[in-house]
This record gives C-alpha cells, sequence and structure tokens, in this order.
C-alpha cells in the first residue's frame, strides 16, 4: 500500500493468545527477567496475584499490524506513545488495532490510533503511533 492509498479512517487488526513460551521467550529475548513475569510464586504477593505478560509484549503486536497491516509493508515507525492500562495475563487473547487518524501528505507521514483489548474487550493498552510511509 502506498502513501496514496491511506485514508483516514482506515482500521487493521491482528490477534494472539499469549502463551507461557511468549513470555519466556520475550523474558530471554529482553532480558527482562522481573520474576512478576516468570515467578508464579512471586507473582502471587503481587496485586495481580498471577503472573502478567511483558507489557513490551503486549505492545509488540501493534508493531505487527502496523508493519505488516496498516500502513504496512515498507512503513517505518518513528515513534510511540504508550498506556499500559491493564495486566495481560497468560491465557489472554490480545487484538491489537491500529487507525489512521491524521495523513501529513508534505512529509509522509501517518498518525494512528493504537490499541490492545484483551478477548472480554477491556482496553488494555492504548497510545498512538507515528510512521513514515512513501
Amino acid at each position: 500500500m502506498k502513501f496514496t492509498d491511506l485514508k483516514v479512517g482506515m482500521t487493521a487488526e491482528i490477534s494472539k493468545t499469549i502463551t507461557e513460551t511468549d513470555v519466556v521467550m520475550f523474558a530471554g529475548i529482553t532480558l527482562d527477567t522481573n520474576p512478576a513475569h516468570i515467578n508464579e510464586e512471586y507473582a502471587k504477593t503481587t496485586m495481580f496475584e498471577k503472573r502478567i505478560a511483558h507489557g513490551m509484549l503486549g505492545a509488540g503486536l501493534i508493531s505487527a499490524v502496523l508493519g505488516t497491516k496498516l500502513p504496512g509493508e515498507g512503513s517505518i515507525y518513528l515513534g510511540q506513545e504508550l498506556k499500559f492500562l491493564a495486566p495481560v495475563y497468560i491465557g489472554d487473547t490480545i487484538t491489537a488495532k491500529a487507525e489512521i487518524i491524521e495523513l501529513i501528505p508534505e512529509k509522509s507521514r501517518v498518525i494512528v490510533k493504537t490499541t490492545c483489548t484483551n478477548q472480554n474487550g477491556k482496553e488494555v493498552i492504548s497510545g498512538k503511533a507515528t510512521l513514515m510511509k512513501k
């Protein structure tokens, strides 16, 4: 898709169920071994009462929808604002959605509202991304 094909209001989304393997692999890749993510006994003592997925694991699904669907391949991710609103648990199915809210033709910029919701429709991450698209 080219910049000229994009329109304000266009949306795309992807969904993924977060698994034990996802959390362990993400911890290994990023070196984020916070026990809230990888130690069930520790996690029981937290306000969440069980292990939670890394916030950036959920946010990574936003990157996936932006880079593969909207605005899609060839997009250059310039920035992202994020708010983590609720925990993501192992077994949750997260849907990352992108909605174009602004186009800046003179700079080939695309401004996108980004959200992640769980299987119950609860918003767990919200934000706004800026991308460059030719």
